[in-house]
């Protein structure tokens, strides 16, 4: 998604996609460990959180969004679908490299 994201812990920034954008803000930076931000679009208000982790094959990345309210359910299942399909591109551009 384009964005204008900045690396600094309460820092806004707005991520756009071709179904609108989303509202963001940086919580927490930890080089080459963890980032985390604030996810808030259409009455959603989640965070998502992204950690890599060393292994003896290289680095495990693991992404969670939380949050979801009980009511959400479309939200949710939008947020699954969407993140399924980027971890496939994603792993599809690093086999190019």
């Amino acid at each position: 998604m384009k964005n204008d994201f900045r690396p600094d812990p309460g820092a806004a920034f707005t991520m756009t996609g071709d179904w609108r954008s989303v509202n963001c803000e940086v919580l927490t930076i930890e080089e080459e460990r963890e980032l985390s931000y604030t996810w808030q679009a259409y009455g959603l208000e989640t965070v998502v959180i992204w950690t890599l982790t060393p292994t003896s094959a290289g680095t495990r990345l693991r992404m969670e969004q939380s949050g979801f309210k009980p009511d959400q359910d479309q939200a949710y299942g939008g947020a699954k679908g969407g993140w399924a399909m980027f971890f496939d591109n994603l792993e599809n551009v690093l086999e190019q490299q």
